[in-house]
């Protein structure tokens, strides 16, 4: 593993990934495709601007990202379009995106004989009963309940095919919710962190007890990087952190550490098609490929997190409604 190909590198997870992969192999050479929509940052690159290749491009471009992937050695795929309330307002990204997107690809990497890293994610599997112990493994059925979900299982059965119809070496992880630094301003934490901060009160969908399993993208990145080192081609990887909170817990986790009182939230009509619940087993990743979350508790790890946003300058009015508004760019918070 020395030339790797990171497709949507400047967006959350990608970067973070960037960032964590010079750090574990200096000697690596990285290339960073990104078409730079409102997700996607330069900014979260600036640490390592002068060690990796940015390319500005678009996974669909045919022969952009063959001539990329002929000069390299593995392909990890970080694009896709992921915030489900935009893919119910405005669903065609998505599919271009994550399922044509991969597809090109795909198709790159069997003409050029480069190994493909998919990363997916738990919606993929629909959810689980709330107060259930059922967690979602390896060969938990496909369930995907919105456009998101449904592209990337789309996404993911495209590999499995690729791997045994024209026998590319690939992997998958589907990993749980990511939290950390420089996350768009569209997802939970940074959004209730950047509302409250600024005395606006977050809404919550219906009665907050939606329960999702979080994962700091550190880990994240660290379980990534030991599929590419010890897992086997054609096997999937769950990659969580048995940290499960319903999102009313992770918002009033957050009014606390800002001073506010719990009931300083507004409740507002649930989104179609919400899942109720997600929990990973990982026990898959950490038995064979000895990975395992190192970061730290939920509970030390949110205020580090908390505090890396406040203070950041949006445009608050992007941020009152817990829809696709975010469609628009926000500034310096991405």
């Amino acid at each position: 593993m020395s030339r790797l190909l990171i497709t949507g590198g400047a967006g959350f997870i990608g970067s973070n990934f960037v960032k964590r992969a010079l750090l574990h192999d200096s000697s690596l050479k990285i290339t960073v495709i990104d078409l730079l929509t409102y997700a996607g940052n330069l900014e979260n690159l600036s640490e390592v601007q002068s060690r990796i290749e940015f390319v500005h491009g678009d996974i669909r471009d045919r022969n952009l990202v063959r001539a990329l992937v002929k000069d390299s050695d593995i392909v990890v795929n970080f694009a896709a379009e992921s915030h489900n309330d935009n893919s119910l307002s405005s669903p065609d990204s998505f599919i271009t995106t994550n399922v044509n997107g991969t597809f090109e690809l795909l198709e790159s990497v069997r003409e050029c004989k480069v190994r493909f890293h998919q990363v997916s994610t738990d919606e993929v599997y629909g959810d689980l009963p709330v107060g259930s112990k059922e967690k979602f493994h390896p060969e938990s059925p496909y369930r995907p309940s919105s456009p998101y979900s449904a592209s990337k299982a789309a996404a993911d059965h495209m590999v499995r095919a690729w791997v045994r119809s024209f026998g590319i070496e690939a992997t998958i992880s589907n990993c749980s919710n990511n939290f950390g630094p420089n996350q768009h301003a569209e997802k939970l934490i940074p959004r209730t962190a950047l509302l409250v901060a600024n005395d606006i009160k977050p809404k919550v969908y219906g009665n907050g007890q939606n329960v999702r399993d979080w994962i700091h993208v550190d880990d994240h990145s660290d379980g990534v990087l030991s599929i590419l080192d010890k897992g086997g081609s054609g096997e999937t990887y769950l990659l969580g952190a048995d940290s499960e909170r319903t999102n009313l817990q992770v918002v009033q986790a957050i009014l606390k550490i800002l001073g506010k009182p719990e009931s300083f939230i507004e409740f507002v009509e649930d989104r179609p098609g919400h899942d109720l619940r997600y929990a990973i087993d990982a026990s898959k990743t950490i038995n064979e490929l000895g990975w395992k979350p190192r970061s730290g508790s939920f509970e030390d790890l949110l205020p580090l997190v908390v505090s890396s946003y406040v203070g950041k300058e949006t445009n608050l009015s992007l941020l009152a409604n817990p829809g696709p508004s975010l469609l628009v760019k926000t500034k310096n918070i991405q």
